[in-house]
């Protein structure tokens, strides 16, 4: 990639990016200055982790040229896409670049005494676009054009070059004017035919599934207005399909949780009167939630909606133990008003300190950064949204319709409470499934008081069991891996193919061509959708800074595979095709690349989530050590597609200019220099030149090139025409100036911080990210002892971003405890009922420990969001076991006998809230559907904390209030207030 440059700037957070622009700008402009000539402006983009392609448009043609494909995707096709609100169009890929070609005839230009140079500058003068203004003579204003660029592109050929033994030379004479392209560095195949293809990236903040709708309803209008034929535009690896499937799949699990969690509370109250009342709360909530989200600027993702879908087992939390506890009041004998009133009373103070115990624990996500802090924060906001509106919902119409309502059930209540609920005449199917639930929960009951009261006469054989089983789980965070985010199965995938340095394109396509067909062995036609090759570099190089990183040189590009709905984990075909492939190609390099849009976001750019980079001024021996380091990491147990990014050796013709002798012929090294530039490279970058195309309004880059099929030897470029472009010296061939000499080099550089780095990148494959990272680790201390003196090795990518993500949910975990302590010791006016509520986490984390371990699942950012929810509901069970114990031993009970009877009390709402969460992250929980095994390490944490928590809560707590709150409560009363 000669002549080509990409800087990418990273900025602290916080930093106005605006005026951050506006300085690299100003600063780049500056510098220009003193660049090389020639050298252009560079293009400032502001680019996020979010600028990913959601959208390639493939275009074919029986009728049209590649010429015609990648001028009809630039310069009609593209320039109304970009119109389209929230889309970034980079140019095409693929195809050949239309341009009017100047093809030079090297022996003809020798024998008129010419150089390229000659033919360029020449050019240069003869063909302006230049307006002449205007005249005005006698009553009219004539507006004045000259010639200066010709109207029909064959006048071109007439241009007059140099004045040559009385003789005018003109174009014709040396070379041959037409519309063409310059020599092709970028190939697209479609299934294995030559196409052009566009990409329509997303920009910041917008919705991938709007952009898309937008694009395709306007495709149809563009198609319309192409020049005849038309070509194929087929919209190809959509991925508004897998972000509407995984919406739909968040929004099917959701729906699937609320009904399993409104038939649990239809089977516990028998009511479903009541039923309904809990389940309004439901979407009422939801729906306060999405308008706020809207408010902040959020969009319906499946970050926003699996944030909601968290929500709906809490969110009938607050309905659920208002309406449970005025079925208890109303089965005490009390009217319906009465019973609503001390019902809501009753549990508004502990209601609010849970719903507040929950929003806190999300403290965590403000210490998050960079993409992950992106993802998670609408995560989080979406889930205390919903809870306060819940909330005040609970507060609100819950009691409100609990009047109209239950109004009819009051003497049922009344009934049940005097035992003759068997015999109730009124009583229908639910009522009478419910009572039979009922039966079986109170013997249920029964035995759980006999158990608790053992606890509670036993403390020391309990609290020493519960002891034994926190260390035995401890023992299992080892063999619990460690990922940033969860590998998820899009239905495609990206294989990077590199071939030997310095092979040509023309070769490298038929390497593409015999790997497609190994794809095409490996994976079953039923399955295969489509095969996109992209081989090369983009044309012009702008596109590098949208494309695929990872390039190199021409002998670079990679195959882009769909798959249909019905298929097989792409996972295995994978690990299928590393085998076959490096078996068949052992001079080829292979690697696989990110393909959903959620982990490229996470890669921010990289080809692979693990990059070892080594950095230090001494070339060389960086160079070794990275190989040596390549075959180690290689040699790691899950670790794949290990390989080196820099290709150090590629071939090389060096032209040493006899700078003496070409001074004595008349000749300067910019001579040799720019007539081998306009030869081999084209005139278009150091001398752009323009002729407008009067047919369609299009600007067409003139380039002056010899024909590739003129230098197919060093031979033939050694018989170069060279001139010192003033004529005052006889022309010379390029072999009198100068001997070859053949070698390497580096054919691409980079650099970290302006230190030149070389980087190690590293894929995991049926392991976690955080083991194969431990092993790197050991290799990088024992390399870094080697490595000479001034370099560095550190490892960067997904890695880095994932140890910050859980050193911050680590300290947000921290902090979010302990801010719920101190809301409950401002609530309690006690420092000891919340350390005694908080008893119920050890047992919360244990049982998250033990659910990842038999799910296989790693710890990663969803499962310890998941692990944050657990506390917070965890939390909340354990506030209303607490403050029922305070009630009654406000009325006169001992420790152990408050505890006893908050337990038994309390049992019904602690196992509907517990129930209505697990339920409600069973569908999660599962993964199903497309994108769903981004959330399901969320709802596993989730079921496998309150399954241990809620036990944690009925036995553990009970016996540490027991223990911590022997002495008496003394009530202040009126009389002893002093005056």
């Amino acid at each position: 990639m000669n002549g080509i440059s990409i800087i990418k700037i990273c900025f602290q957070p916080g930093a106005k990016i605006e005026s951050a622009v506006a300085q690299i700008a100003a600063g780049s402009q500056s510098i220009l200055r003193i660049m090389p000539p020639g050298t252009q402006a560079p293009f400032i983009l502001r680019y996020s982790a979010s600028n990913v392609p959601i959208l390639q448009l493939g275009l074919s043609s029986d009728r049209l040229t590649e010429a015609d494909l990648n001028d009809i995707g630039l310069n009609f096709l593209r320039t109304q896409l970009a119109t389209v609100q929230g889309a970034q169009v980079p140019a095409p890929y693929g195809g050949k670049a239309r341009s009017i070609m100047v093809d030079l005839d090297l022996q003809a230009l020798f024998s008129k005494g010419l150089s390229p140079t000659d033919v360029v500058n020449s050019l240069t003068a003869q063909n302006l676009i230049l307006p002449a203004g205007d005249v005005k003579v006698g009553t009219t204003d004539y507006i004045v054009r000259t010639n200066a660029s010709p109207l029909v592109l064959d006048q071109l050929n007439d241009i007059p070059i140099r004045q040559v033994n009385g003789a005018t030379v003109h174009m014709r004479d040396v070379a041959f004017v037409h519309n063409g392209s310059p020599i092709q560095q970028n190939i697209v195949r479609l299934n294995g035919k030559r196409a052009a293809l566009i990409t329509v990236l997303k920009s910041t903040n917008a919705s991938t599934l709007d952009i898309i709708k937008r694009v395709k309803e306007t495709l149809p209008r563009i198609i319309a207005n192409l020049p005849p034929p038309p070509p194929d535009v087929i919209p190809l690896l959509d991925q508004s399909i897998f972000v509407r499937a995984a919406l739909q799949g968040v929004v099917k699990e959701a729906a699937i949780a609320a009904g399993l969690t409104a038939l649990m509370i239809l089977l516990f109250l028998g009511s479903w009167r009541s039923t309904i009342i809990v389940s309004i709360s439901i979407p009422l909530s939801i729906l306060v939630s999405i308008i706020i989200l809207n408010m902040f600027g959020e969009t319906l993702n499946t970050m926003t909606l699996g944030g909601l879908g968290l929500a709906v087992g809490i969110l009938v939390d607050d309905a659920t133990v208002e309406i449970e506890n005025i079925h208890r009041n109303l089965g005490l004998g009390k009217e319906i008003e009465p019973a609503i009133l001390d019902g809501a009373a009753q549990i508004a103070v502990p209601a609010f300190v849970s719903t507040l115990a929950i929003c806190i624990v999300f403290v965590p996500v403000a210490f998050l950064s960079g993409a992950a802090k992106s993802l998670f924060t609408p995560l989080g906001m979406a889930v205390v949204f919903a809870m306060m509106a819940s909330y005040l919902l609970s507060r609100t119409l819950v009691p409100t319709m609990v009047k109209f309502l239950l109004a009819s059930e009051v003497d049922m209540y009344q009934q049940m409470e005097e035992g003759g609920h068997h015999n109730t005449a009124n009583a229908g199917l639910i009522w009478r499934i419910h009572f039979r639930f009922n039966d079986s929960f109170e013997r249920l009951r029964s035995r759980y008081h006999a158990l608790l009261n053992w606890t509670l006469a036993h403390p020391k054989f309990t609290l020493g069991s519960f002891a034994l089983f926190i260390a035995g789980t401890l023992c299992l965070i080892p063999f619990i891996g460690e990922d940033f985010f969860p590998q998820v199965d899009a239905g495609t995938f990206r294989l990077h193919v590199r071939a030997a340095p310095g092979t040509r394109i023309e070769e490298v396509e038929q390497v593409f061509a015999k790997v497609e067909s190994t794809i095409r062995e490996v994976i079953p036609p039923d399955e295969l959708n489509t095969v996109l090759d992209d081989i090369g570099i983009p044309s012009g190089g702008f596109n590098l800074a949208f494309g695929d990183s990872s390039l190199t040189d021409v002998q670079d590009g990679e195959v882009i595979v769909s798959m249909k709905e019905d298929h097989r984990p792409t996972a295995e075909y994978r690990q299928k095709l590393r085998k076959v492939l490096r078996e068949r190609f052992p001079d080829t390099v292979f690697y696989f690349q990110a393909s959903d849009i959620v982990n490229q976001i996470l890669n921010f750019g990289l080809p692979a989530p693990i990059d070892v980079q080594i950095s230090g001024r001494q070339t060389l021996p960086n160079y070794e050590i990275a190989q040596k380091m390549r075959a180690e990491i290689a040699k790691i147990p899950g670790a794949v597609d290990v390989h080196v990014h820099q290709v150090l050796y590629a071939p090389q013709l060096l032209v040493n200019v006899d700078r003496t002798r070409a001074q004595n012929l008349g000749m300067t090294e910019a001579n040799v220099a720019s007539s081998m530039l306009f030869a081999l490279s084209g005139s278009g970058t150091a001398q752009p030149n323009f002729w407008l195309n009067p047919q369609n309004g299009v600007n067409y880059i003139v380039q002056v090139q010899v024909p590739q099929h003129q230098l197919d030897s060093v031979d033939s470029l050694q018989r170069m025409p060279i001139t010192s472009g003033s004529g005052a010296a006889a022309p010379q061939l390029l072999s009198n100036l100068a001997t070859f000499q053949h070698g390497s080099s580096p054919a691409i550089t980079n650099h970290y911080n302006v230190q030149p780095v070389f980087d190690v990148f590293a894929t995991t494959e049926g392991r976690d990210l955080g083991g194969v990272e431990k092993k790197i680790d050991k290799i990088i201390e024992k390399y870094q002892k080697l490595a000479p003196p001034g370099a560095s090795i550190t490892v960067r990518g997904q890695v880095k971003s994932m140890r910050d993500s859980f050193v911050g949910l680590g300290l947000g975990m921290f902090f979010a405890v302990l801010l719920v302590y101190l809301l409950m010791v401002v609530n309690f006016q006690s420092w000891l009922d919340p350390f005694i509520i908080l008893m119920a986490l050890p047992g919360a984390a244990c049982g998250i420990l033990w659910m990842l371990f038999v799910t296989g699942t790693t710890f990663s950012v969803p499962s310890l969001m998941g692990a944050i929810m657990c506390v917070g509901v965890a939390t909340a069970n354990s506030i209303l076991m607490v403050t029922f114990a305070n009630d009654q031993r406000r009325a006169g009970m001992n420790a152990i006998q408050a505890a006893s009877s908050a337990g038994f009390t309390r049992l019904r709402p602690v196992m509907m809230t517990a129930l209505a969460m697990i339920i409600g992250m069973l569908p999660m929980s599962l993964g199903m559907g497309e994108g769903g095994e981004q959330n399901a390490p969320l709802g596993r944490a989730v079921i496998g904390g309150l399954l241990v928590a809620t036990f944690t809560t009925l036995l553990i707590v009970p016996i540490f209030y027991s223990l911590l709150r022997k002495q008496e409560i003394k009530e202040l009363h009126v009389e002893e207030i002093p005056e």
